[in-house]
């Protein structure tokens, strides 16, 4: 799980925007650009390309 201290710190790589945090599945996820971070061994994987649309 992430901490409240990176959490606050994170941003979108895409957009700067602020990040939302989803326990079941992990992962992290932008309202503004419509994209789903995935977080693995409390690692997120901010590569756009390979981030999901929703």
């Amino acid at each position: 799980m992430l901490s409240k201290e990176l959490l606050d710190i994170l941003a979108c790589p895409k957009c700067k925007g602020e990040l939302e945090y989803k326990t079941d599945p992990h992962e992290l996820i932008c309202n503004v650009c419509k994209l789903k971070y995935k977080v693995k061994d409390d690692i997120p994987n901010f590569l756009i390309e390979e981030a999901e649309k929703f």
